[in-house]
């Protein structure tokens, strides 16, 4: 997937995946989603996500909804928070070790 977004291009095809994550449905579930963590060679993350029409990437057709995809930029904040969320340890060791500290 490719999307430019405020003059900046984000490219699953030459960014790195950092993690991916489903939340336990099943791909034909109506509430299925799926979020994949990216990173551009510059350093700038990125989520790419799809899920079914029940879903934050549900897209409306007239009146009703369908599954979708979509792209967003998210800070490093954000990023971390993500990894957080998705029990993603060696990630967060690996891309964020600076910003965290032992308990």
């Amino acid at each position: 997937m490719k999307k430019t977004i405020d003059s900046k291009v984000y490219n699953t095809a030459t960014a790195t995946l950092i993690a991916s994550e489903d939340n336990g449905h099943y791909p034909n579930d109506f509430r299925y989603c799926l979020e994949t963590l990216y990173r551009t060679q510059k350093g700038a993350f990125f989520l790419v996500g799809e899920g079914g029409p029940m879903s934050r990437y549900s897209v409306q057709v007239g009146n009703s909804y369908t599954g979708g995809t979509d792209l967003v930029p998210v800070d490093d904040a954000e990023a971390l928070c993500w990894l957080e969320e998705n029990d993603c340890q060696d990630e967060i060791d690996t891309y964020f070790s600076e910003q965290i500290e032992e308990a």
